[in-house]
């Protein structure tokens, strides 16, 4: 069997397994702004830790369907790893996936990007690749994904401050860690990435005001669009290193 297919095959299987573990932390982070986290299933009863099934101690279950999270953490972990190889790089990106997909989840369940998950991000991004800078057959540059952090986190904070009704503060957090992985591959792979993110967003928006489901100015969570342009241009800037 092809070595690369062992990666592939084996990345999958972590993610589908990550995956498992993400729905109880999507339902205990999916509240509104200003309210503290779930602690209880909807009947109440107290939930232990934060990773595992969304179920309840008397076997409810909860939240997102975790077989649907389960597979799409397996197809992104599968994706990266077909287009990464068996670069050091691969662990890093295996790792933050789930992060990835509970962010999105989150993000689009109640337009919330936690800072208990976006500063941790950003800073685990830059200590795992500058673990993975130090290794052999590397494809990309910690010193870039420094300045990728730098550059993108800073970009997004001046829109943020030229229409902070157009895009959160929270998105200016998740910009650090998206700067981070992309910068690695370098700046096509940055810009790229922030394109595909802007474009993904206009495309749903504009489905949204044709199904007439949303109008010009309802507001839609940027986050799964930031984190699926940034997965656009990390698929990229991996294949091409």
């Amino acid at each position: 069997m092809d070595p690369l297919l062992y990666v592939v095959v084996g990345s999958a299987l972590w993610g589908a397994a990550a995956g498992l573990l993400v729905p109880r932390a999507v339902y205990r982070l999916s509240v509104p702004p200003d309210e503290a986290w779930r602690d209880s299933c909807p009947d109440g009863h107290p939930l232990g830790g934060w990773v595992g099934l969304a179920r309840c101690p008397q076997g409810d279950r909860f939240g997102p369907r975790t077989p649907t999270v389960a597979l799409a953490t397996a197809l992104v972990c599968a994706a990266l790893a077909a287009a990464t190889g068996p670069r050091p790089e691969l662990a890093v990106w295996l790792v933050l996936a789930p992060f990835g997909v509970l962010l999105a989840v989150v993000d689009f369940g109640v337009h919330r990007l936690p800072d208990v998950l976006t500063l941790p991000l950003a800073a685990a991004a830059l200590a795992l690749l500058a673990g993975a800078a130090l290794l052999p057959e590397h494809g990309g540059s910690w010193a870039h994904a420094l300045y990728g952090a730098l550059g993108l986190g800073g970009a997004y904070f001046v829109l943020f401050l030229i229409s902070p009704n157009g895009m959160g503060f929270g998105d200016v957090k998740l910009a650090l860690g998206l700067g981070a992985v992309l910068g690695w591959y370098g700046w096509g792979a940055v810009l790229l990435g922030t394109f595909a993110g802007f474009l993904l967003a206009a495309l749903y928006g504009t489905v949204l005001v044709i199904a007439r489901r949303a109008g010009r100015k309802t507001a839609i969570p940027f986050g799964p669009f930031l984190i699926g342009g940034a997965f656009v241009g990390l698929l990229f800037g991996a294949y091409a290193a």
